[in-house]
């Protein structure tokens, strides 16, 4: 009787962890003094509310994509300077809900913050949701860049998740620091093997990704 409850006991305590698929792995697993703030396990996202397979606030990308990641947290580090990442692996239950939420039409709680010159409807054809995310594949992130000393967001120009022109990479319509901080994101993000998305600034893709077109669905646990 003795030998059963302590198997169960070794077997609950094990089930306790998430297992990744091969080839993914936690980000502060790799780099453990990255900051990590998934708007997506909470309600600060421009739906309002936590999204479907957004357990935990923990970051997962793929082996490669966080190796390129590291180099990046390294290089900001020798000036003060740290990523912070808002999104990284995306379930695909979690593009669904947004899916869901484009179609409810009346429900518009977030437009002032998040899009406020954009109508709900058009959100599709202007390209800021999709039924399919470069996310779910795993070498996709969302980030900005942090003060070290005071853990502030360097000023980029808009907020994430921002829909509208004033979040694109070549908007022009900045000031000195923000274009500064802009192009240090750019440049040191491309310079480390990512692509940016030209309508956000803060979404970069790893260049020859090892999931491309496969689309994930594990949750973020």
């Amino acid at each position: 009787m003795r030998f059963k409850f302590v198997f169960l006991l070794i077997f609950m305590s094990t089930s306790c962890f998430a297992q990744l698929p091969d080839g993914f792995v936690y980000v502060k697993d790799e780099i453990p003094n990255i900051e990590v703030e998934l708007r997506y396990c909470t309600d600060n996202n421009f739906v309002g509310e936590p999204i479907d397979g957004y357990n935990e606030n923990k970051a997962i990308l793929t082996k490669e994509a966080a190796a390129s990641l590291k180099k990046v947290q390294a290089e900001l580090e020798k000036e003060g300077l740290s990523l912070k990442i808002y999104d990284a692996y995306r379930p695909q239950r979690a593009v669904n809900h947004f899916v869901r939420w484009v179609r409810q039409v009346d429900d518009t709680l977030k437009k002032a913050e998040f899009y406020p010159k954009v109508k709900k409807k058009n959100l599709f054809k202007a390209g800021y949701i999709a039924s399919k995310s470069r996310h779910s594949s795993g070498s996709t992130i969302d980030l900005t860049i942090i003060d070290l000393k005071t853990g502030k967001e360097l000023d980029m120009g808009s907020p994430y998740d921002f829909f509208g022109s004033e979040s694109w990479v070549k908007n022009s319509n900045l000031g000195k620091v923000q274009r500064k901080n802009r192009k240090l994101l750019q440049n040191v993000m491309l310079g480390n093997g990512f692509r940016n998305y030209p309508q956000e600034w803060w979404h970069f893709t790893l260049r020859g990704e090892p999931f491309r077109n496969e689309y994930f669905d594990f949750v973020v646990e």
